[in-house]
């Protein structure tokens, strides 16, 4: 076995198509190294305007008083740009980089009552084109989906049809080689033929992003680099057997070559594409168009609710300010509930539509690059559940620090029920956004697990029909 390896990596070494493997694969690293250092500045810059601009007015409105940071919220809450941002540039920014705290009324009533700050996901996009693979981008998704499993395909399809061709297969299996050896031998030729470039280009990737000081990798991000690394040369494995299972069947090397291309582009070109239409047309964004209406009749559904009991209490100022914080503070709830419902309708769209793709090899690889590279849906979905953690955790501090007050009623929501005095700034909370290693585990485990199951069957599949091979 390992003689056939060794001499299946001597010919492609002196071949041609692993010099143009080794510059194709050069020239696109590099060029993706080139735009991540112009483009990655301008985000992280972006990125800390957004924190700071969040921090000032934190710092103005705690200065105020305690219910003017309670009543404006904490501000915008920004997504925090990943490092590993070359490996997979997303092509799901169906949701937006930052998670908006609004208060979405203007005051009403002879109280001039002020509604209270709530989370808002605004949406970038309006279909759900983008759950298929961005061509257009040359990150590491491009590079290892479409490049990357060509490559692998040029270098297997005359595998064994060249060997028969030439008549050097009858002479190898008079040998009393087991045939498994034999493919397993060919198979890992390959695979270390086409891994040498790769390498190197990576290599060199991370040596040119590396002389940039706006590019941080800590160990976790290397970690994440390893993985990603792995599930490249994974990818890699299974168009290698493809290769190897289409080169046993066919009775030619230019036959072979045409089927695995016809093969390649309908696997990776076409099926992503088609698979996305068909999840769009399946999932269909539904209409806001009545979002704001459905908000509206809420509000004023519950100022009937509560129009009478504040006539009835007009007399009875305590009573009076205890009806009206929580006329406010059940108003906030509902909005709330009425966002956070289209927000999970937004997420099980999205999850409809990634599991009709997810039949594409070349779109598992892109959810997977985009999971361990801290870009896609699952970085999104990652974002949401820290900026609703932090909407919790900084209401709790204005309820704890306004029991604190003994001048309070501790009826949240008006300015008469609540503590008017300033907040220590250092004191509020701050929104930190960060990734968790495990949930993207977690959340890549079915993905893995199928690249694996496709890379089995072809194996399995290339195994059976050279063993039924006639020499």
């Amino acid at each position: 076995m390992w003689h056939i390896t060794k001499r299946e990596i001597y010919d492609n070494l002196n071949s041609l198509r692993f010099a143009l493997a080794t510059v194709l694969l050069l020239g696109l690293m590099l060029t993706n190294a080139v735009v991540h250092l112009r483009g990655h500045p301008e985000q992280v810059q972006k990125y800390r305007e957004g924190v700071a601009e969040h921090q000032n007015k934190l710092k103005t409105r705690a200065d105020e008083s305690l219910y003017t940071l309670a009543r404006k919220g904490p501000g915008d809450l920004y997504k925090n740009p990943s490092p590993l941002r070359f490996c997979a540039e997303s092509g799901e920014a169906f949701l937006s980089e930052r998670a908006e705290s609004n208060y979405h009324r203007w005051g009403w009533g002879s109280d001039d009552l002020e509604s209270f700050w709530i989370l808002e996901y605004p949406s970038v996009r309006s279909n759900l084109k983008s759950v298929r693979p961005d061509v257009t981008k040359v990150d590491w998704g491009f590079i290892i989906g479409y490049v990357l499993s060509l490559i692998a395909l040029l270098f297997t399809f005359d595998s064994i049809t060249g060997e028969r061709e030439q008549g050097t297969l009858r002479l190898m299996l008079a040998n009393s080689i087991p045939r498994h050896t034999v493919l397993i031998g060919k198979f890992l030729g390959a695979l270390i033929s086409i891994s040498l470039p790769f390498m190197l280009a990576i290599l060199m990737n991370l040596l040119v992003i590396s002389t940039s000081s706006d590019v941080y990798l800590d160990g976790e991000s290397w970690g994440r680099l390893g993985i990603i690394i792995f599930i490249a040369l994974l990818y890699t494995c299974l168009f290698l057997a493809l290769g190897l299972l289409v080169s046993a069947r066919a009775q030619r090397g230019a036959v072979s070559l045409v089927i695995l291309l016809l093969m390649w582009v309908s696997f990776v070109v076409f099926m992503p594409s088609t698979l996305a239409s068909i999840a769009g047309a399946s999932s269909p964004i539904k209409s806001t168009g009545g979002f704001s209406e459905r908000s509206w009749q809420l509000h004023w559904e519950l100022d009937e609710k509560y129009s009478a009991p504040l006539f009835e209490a007009r007399e009875d100022s305590t009573k009076r300010i205890q009806l009206l914080g929580e006329f406010v503070t059940t108003d906030v709830e509902q909005q709330e509930r009425l966002h956070a419902e289209r927000l999970r309708q937004r997420i099980a769209q999205v999850h409809r539509a990634r599991a009709v793709t997810r039949i594409s090899p070349v779109t598992i690889v892109q959810h997977l690059l985009e999971s361990f590279a801290g870009t896609g849906f699952e970085r999104h979905l990652q974002f949401l559940e820290n900026v609703q953690s932090y909407a919790r955790q900084f209401r709790a501090f204005i309820v704890d620090t306004d029991r604190e007050d003994p001048d309070s009623l501790h009826f949240l929501g008006v300015p008469a029920g609540m503590s008017g005095k300033p907040v220590s700034p250092e004191a509020v909370p701050k929104f930190e956004d960060t990734l968790s290693f495990s949930k993207d585990l977690n959340a890549a485990a079915v993905d893995l697990l199928l690249l694996m199951l496709f890379v089995i069957v072809l194996l399995s599949g290339a195994y059976l029909a050279f063993v039924r091979v006639e020499v």
